[in-house]
């Protein structure tokens, strides 16, 4: 053995072996075998992976230490599309050559998405690799697999077919510089400092009513004004005509309880195409007039000079006709939360738009049952809870995005019937029933019974299709496959995402196969630098995970995250401490080379002899026996930080600082109890460390165990 572990010289050549000797290869199934099985939260194709995905060691602790206690274990690779993150990583490289995503045809730009996409892959998965995970790269799956988007498609009809999905014209989040929808969970609340305008809105019968607005663009749709009853100031008004400025439109002055007299004046304006709380409020008094703000960000509609002009450009314009006509009052302060866009950072309209909605809460009723009935087991439990808030607070779920890249909605539009009056049936379906799901093109409609319909231009919610990435992964294995592995052991994923994905999966899972994803739930922190502080490149304190496993090698970088890290906590990471478990790694090296030199040394003629330190080794025994107990039953309940963090204080300060030390002079008499004890309790611990340092370990291994021979096929023996 060298004189210490260098990473570079081991890794590339022990992951080769691992990966051609088949040994992350799930075998086929064998029913004598417990089955364990993690699908890996497929990491977005498009990019390179940073510390969050990192974190997919504790996955890779688990699989390890599965195999070697003789399970059949698979960890499944998959990659996501990530639909509207790819395109709009795409569409920054189309700006750097002067292009843009409106220079080419749907087909055309999805072709070259594509290929983008296939060129990345390459990259993202070399670095998996890099980081010694274990996956079966023989069962890799992508998003946009044919087999995986027909599952998919199955899924959207039988939710179609039980009602559960349905299309609404309802107000939702517009990126208007993305072009697509966004569900509440894609919004970014950014609380700022606004500006509160107050406008006096002239009464028909003369005078003013004094609104208070942080919007005064959206005065050109505005379809009433609204007070509190219990309002005192503006009781005499209720029912009275204005007269809106600017547009010089006449809107009724309306009453309603949910007004906050503290707001303002105490009077606001109601512009339900542009406001969620409007919207409802519009819809409650049967008041609409058509949108004023287009899906580019543009004024329309309006019949005035500001048709065209984009919003912030209005807003000002109209601020300067409001001051000439004496109407505009003052400004105020006003901290407020504006939704933006989580990828661009821009501000979101709430826009009118049909979209694909999935009723929610009958499918969250079920997965709350899951976790009552302990059917879906989360760790650490204190994530149970907020998991049940979580399903009690969904909102009906948006899955259409105006998109190119990503999985095709398969609803079909009837033309003809898009135009028979509401009284009139045709073959049974009313006007509200053009459209129609079909997982196969359709030759013809399923509506009419002619060939005149239209494929919906929309394309699924990533999330819709990663929500059911458990089961489609598995059911195309095949039949044994899937019965064997599904439900899958664990699911383990950020807690940042408990809601955006492990929500959604179970709901999905359950509906889908009438059983639970998987059993258990491991969640994980987010990875923070040394301060405490969130990684961002803002703040330069962003670490690159292959930068790390170049500098210090990736066993150093893995068990760093691991170590001192209590479940489910955040992850303090410093360069540091990578370097701590370098050093760390190599003083566990240096350990096999004083027993291997030893061992070189021994006289092969030399007989056991009763050792006058005997009381040393029965108490070195009886803490390794005690470590192993301890090791085993920390791994089982998922205390992975714990489990390692006692090895590190047995290998380092127990066994090499005090019982080695103790016993070096046995050594040096030829002592071959000593040497056996030592070599059997080091290689104990060799196996126990594999999973969360596995290519040091293996390195070792193969010094004792022979070069064709990994510590996944000898396992804790």
């Amino acid at each position: 053995m060298d004189s210490k572990f260098i990473p570079s010289l081991h890794e590339a050549p022990i992951y080769t072996f691992w990966e051609n000797s088949g040994l992350f290869k799930a075998s086929r199934t064998n029913p004598a075998k417990k089955p364990f099985c993690i699908i890996l939260p497929p990491p977005n194709a498009n990019g390179s992976l940073h510390l969050g995905h990192a974190m997919f060691t504790y996955e890779d602790i688990m699989i390890r230490f599965h195999k070697m206690m003789k399970e059949e274990t698979l960890w499944l690779l998959g990659l996501d599309h990530a639909g509207f993150e790819t395109q709009y990583v795409f569409e920054k490289h189309l700006k750097k050559q002067g292009k843009s995503r409106f220079d080419y045809q749907r087909d055309e730009l999805f072709g070259m998405i594509f290929d983008y996409v296939n060129e990345n892959k390459k990259n993202i998965k070399g670095q998996l690799r890099r980081l010694g995970f274990a996956l079966d790269w023989s069962r890799e799956k992508f998003t946009m697999d044919p087999a995986i988007i027909e599952i998919v498609y199955g899924t959207f009809k039988k939710l179609f077919d039980r009602g559960l999905v349905y299309r609404a014209n309802r107000l939702i989040n517009y990126c208007t510089f993305c072009g697509t929808s966004l569900s509440d969970l894609e919004v970014n609340n950014v609380e700022k400092v606004g500006v509160l305008h107050y406008i006096n809105y002239p009464l028909k019968t003369g005078g003013f009513i004094q609104i208070a607005t942080t919007r005064p663009e959206t005065i050109l749709g505005d379809v009433a004004v609204m007070v509190n009853p219990k309002d005192k100031r503006h009781r005499g008004v209720i029912g009275k005509t204005v007269i809106l400025p600017v547009s010089g439109r006449e809107v009724p002055i309306i009453a309603d309880t949910y007004v906050d007299t503290e707001f303002g004046t105490g009077a606001v304006k109601v512009t339900p195409n542009h406001d969620f709380n409007d919207f409802e409020i519009g819809k409650k008094n049967n008041l609409q007039y058509p949108p004023i703000i287009n899906f580019a960000g543009r004024i329309q509609n309006t019949n005035t000079s500001y048709d065209g002009l984009k919003v912030f450009a209005a807003r000002e314009k109209i601020i300067e006709e409001l001051k000439e006509k004496g109407l505009w009052v003052k400004e105020e302060k006003n901290n407020m939360v504006v939704k933006s866009c989580y990828k661009c950072g821009r501000v979101l309209e709430p826009l009118p738009k049909e979209q694909w909605f999935i009723k929610v809460k009958p499918l969250a009723d079920r997965a709350k049952g899951l976790v009552k009935k302990k059917e879906i087991t989360l760790f650490p439990k204190r994530f149970e809870k907020q998991l049940i808030r979580i399903l009690d607070e969904f909102i009906d779920w948006n899955i259409s995005r105006q998109v190119v890249w990503g999985i095709r909605i398969p609803a079909y539009r009837c033309k003809k019937m898009s135009n028979v009056p509401t009284s009139l049936k045709l073959r049974g379906a009313s006007k509200s029933q053009k459209w129609f799901v079909s997982i196969e093109k359709p030759k013809k409609c399923q509506i009419c019974g002619e060939c005149d319909f239209i494929q919906d231009e929309d394309t699924f919610d990533t999330w819709f299709s990663s929500s059911q990435w458990p089961f489609a992964t598995l059911m195309t294995e095949g039949k044994k496959t899937y019965e064997y592995f599904y439900p899958t052991a664990v699911m383990e994923t950020g807690h940042d995402i408990l809601r955006a994905w492990v929500a959604r999966m179970m709901m999905i899972g359950d509906f889908v196969t009438n059983k639970p994803p998987f059993k258990t739930v491991f969640l994980h922190g987010m990875v923070r630098d040394a301060k405490g502080q969130k990684m961002s490149k803002s703040k330069g304190n962003v670490m690159d995970p292959i930068q790390l496993v170049d500098k210090y090698g990736a066993d150093a970088l893995r068990a760093a995250l691991i170590f001192g890290t209590k479940e489910g906590g955040d992850v303090s990471l410093s360069e540091e401490k990578v370097k701590g478990m370098r050093n760390f790694a190599n003083k566990v090296w240096n350990v096999g080379r004083f027993i291997e030199l030893n061992s070189k040394s021994q006289n092969p003629n030399s007989k056991q002899i009763p050792s006058p330190q005997s009381k040393i080794i029965v108490e070195l025994e009886k803490e390794a026996t005690e470590l192993k107990k301890k090791y085993m039953n920390y791994m089982k309940r998922y205390r992975f930080s714990q489990a390692l963090n006692d090895l590190h204080e047995f290998i380092w300060h127990r066994f090499a600082d005090y019982y080695i030390e103790q016993l070096k002079e046995e050594l040096k008499n030829g002592n071959i109890q000593v040497l056996d004890t030592l070599k059997c309790v080091y290689l104990d611990n060799i196996k126990m460390l594999h999973p969360f340092m596995p290519f040091m370990t293996e390195a070792v291994g193969q010094v004792f165990y022979g070069k064709q021979t990994s510590l996944l096929q000898i396992g804790f023996t």
